[in-house]
């Protein structure tokens, strides 16, 4: 058996954050450069009582509404998410019985950024085609928003909330339906996407909620999420084209074989920038951030189901997805559309 994607939904939060409510909030930002490098108009934002468990429970429901499957269908539920409602317990324990999944299943977190969905992909291939599971509920969720402090522009012009949800169900399949993979990971990176306080190393205190002004004028405090965004930008060039040319030589194709190519939606420069790189023509190159913003574990689902709403992936057409963040970590994966 195969697992192959047989639905997908995606969440966003009501409240919109417009580049111009940012622009009337600070009017020394500069809403035309922040739309030009971001290619971010809108950006959600969760609700101040509402958490990942409430993004991804949304997601899902909107799943179930659609007529794929039913709650007590599933067999598994895997969750990433790196802003979970509690350090203890799970957040897919809370999620599995908010949506009525059976007591029978198995669900976990997992935290992971932007890598998590194809973390998520071959977590699901593996407990599918081991007979362990048939009806994988893949679920991403986070409110980075938590995170972001008002007046550090370097994050708060980039990240939004969301939640997504896809079905992956076991198919008999002569070839896989998904995969292969290719991972990467680089701790040595740890420190230039990270949230320094809050867990067991350096808890939450009245010194890390201390805000601090930097060199770029961005203010936040060691509760606060840093990006160093020079750094990113120079990781994810290294590691992009090579796990592509990885994934590529182990599938056993050439690039133009490829029918569409959806990476996670960091930003507008970066994706034009790996675009060029990689020699992706631009029709063949999924964006989804106008709407949304990065979100982080759900760019890639919401870009996904962008496309294919889009007509922009044939009804058995060859997808690239790509994911690469926070850790550092990476992967890539093939999957094959079936016409969701």
């Amino acid at each position: 058996m195969q697992a192959g994607v047989a639905a997908l939904e995606y969440y966003l939060p009501e409240k919109v954050l417009s580049t111009g409510d940012l622009t009337a909030e600070f009017p020394d930002w500069n809403a035309e450069k922040i739309d030009r490098k971001t290619g971010i108009r809108e950006r959600r934002i969760a609700a101040p009582d509402e958490c990942s468990s409430d993004l991804a429970a949304a997601a899902a429901r909107k799943l179930f509404a659609s007529g794929a499957c039913r709650p007590e269908d599933i067999d598994y539920l895997l969750l990433c998410t790196e802003t979970p409602d509690h350090f203890v317990p799970t957040t897919a324990c809370i999620v599995q019985d908010r949506l009525g999944i059976p007591r029978t299943a198995g669900a976990l977190d997992f935290n992971l950024g932007s890598s998590g969905y194809i973390y998520g992909f071959g977590l699901a291939q593996g407990l599918i085609s081991t007979g362990q599971a048939s009806r994988v509920l893949l679920l991403t969720a986070d409110v980075y928003s938590r995170f972001v402090h008002p007046r550090d522009r370097s994050v708060r012009t980039i990240f939004g909330d969301a939640g997504s949800a896809t079905l992956l169900t076991a198919e008999e399949a002569a070839e896989p339906l998904i995969g292969p993979f290719v991972y990467g990971t680089d701790g040595r990176g740890a420190a230039n996407l990270t949230v320094p306080a809050g867990g067991m190393r350096l808890p939450h205190s009245a010194e890390t909620a201390i805000d601090v002004e930097d060199e770029g004028g961005n203010v936040r405090s060691l509760d606060n999420l840093y990006m160093n965004g020079g750094e990113i930008f120079l990781f994810t060039l290294d590691v992009v084209p090579e796990i592509i040319d990885r994934l590529l030589k182990k599938a056993g194709v050439d690039i133009s074989q490829i029918d569409s190519f959806v990476f996670h939606q960091a930003n507008q420069t970066m994706l034009d920038h790996l675009r060029k790189r990689v020699g992706i023509p631009p029709e063949k190159f999924q964006v989804s951030l106008a709407h949304c913003g990065n979100t982080v574990s759900s760019t890639i689902p919401i870009a996904l189901k962008d496309a294919v709403a889009a007509g922009r992936i044939p009804q058995g057409g060859l997808v690239m997805l790509v994911g690469f963040g926070a850790g550092y970590s990476w992967g890539a994966t093939l999957m094959r559309w079936r016409g969701v």
